[in-house]
């Protein structure tokens, strides 16, 4: 029988079906309703063809449900003993806002489950044959987010601190924080000749991947973009792409990601 009156918060992965969790899948089968993002692959929606389906995704400048609408509706279907899959891309708990829903779940008395997914602050530049460490060049990496939020209070990202300390810089939903970006990076020591990648949907048949300096993002009308959602990745191994023997990611491959096969224990 089915789990009932509760909520699994579900890490979608970045993008190819196949990198969903065997845990993850097996509560997508067995959900009653599923509240799901704007990037979650429609192939693991198809895996719950019974289920109602709920999409709560934000776009950029266009957030149609607001977080606290989202929390209401999973306290709703859940409060009505409903078993919810809250499916989210990449991790829930890797700027997913799942720590806020965990805490209105919280708060309503539902019982809660989270099952980590792969977060494409290390898929995308792996699938783009970039290692976010290496021994000789990145003893240290951070993710960061690239997208200030006004209506909270946590403290603006202290680029100058991350400059100086860490590696490797992994940042999610900042392109067109770019140009800011590496100019305080620059300000604070950075070399303008640190290499960048952007990621653009990183797993999937359109995966796209530009390298530059930072110095080429100073000037916001001349710096290379690519279309959301992308992921920049600031080091030094970026230098490694193409020397590693890695290919880009296959997009037959990606398109033709089969989920039937898997069983879960």
């Amino acid at each position: 029988m089915s789990p009932r009156g509760r909520v699994a918060l579900v890490g979608a992965g970045p993008g190819d079906p196949g990198l969903l969790t065997v845990r993850g899948l097996a509560l997508i089968r067995a959900a009653d309703v599923i509240v799901h993002d704007r990037l979650v692959n429609p192939a693991l929606l198809d895996e719950a063809p019974s289920a109602e389906r709920i999409d709560v995704g934000k776009r950029p400048g266009a957030h149609t449900v607001s977080q606290a609408e989202i929390h209401a509706i999973l306290v709703h279907h859940a409060g009505r003993g409903r078993f919810v899959v809250r499916l989210k891309g990449g991790d829930p708990f890797v700027f997913g806002r799942g720590g806020e829903e965990v805490q209105a779940l919280a708060a309503a008395g539902i019982a809660v489950e989270v099952v980590p997914g792969v977060s494409a602050a290390l898929a995308a530049p792996a699938a783009a044959g970039i290692p976010v460490t290496h021994r000789s060049l990145a003893a240290s990496f951070a993710v960061v987010t690239g997208q200030e939020d006004e209506t909270t209070t946590r403290p603006p990202v202290d680029w100058a601190a991350l400059a100086a300390a860490v590696n490797t810089l992994v940042v999610l939903m900042g392109s067109r924080a770019l140009p800011g970006i590496a100019r305080a990076l620059i300000g604070a020591g950075r070399s303008p000749e640190t290499p960048v990648a952007l990621i653009h949907a990183a797993t999937t048949p359109a995966q796209a991947t530009v390298t530059a300096t930072l110095a080429a993002f100073l000037d916001p009308d001349g710096a290379p973009a690519l279309p959301a959602p992308v992921v920049a990745v600031i080091g030094d191994v970026v230098g490694l792409r193409g020397q590693l023997g890695l290919a880009e990611l296959d997009a037959a491959q990606a398109a033709t990601a089969h989920l039937s096969g898997r069983r879960a224990p």
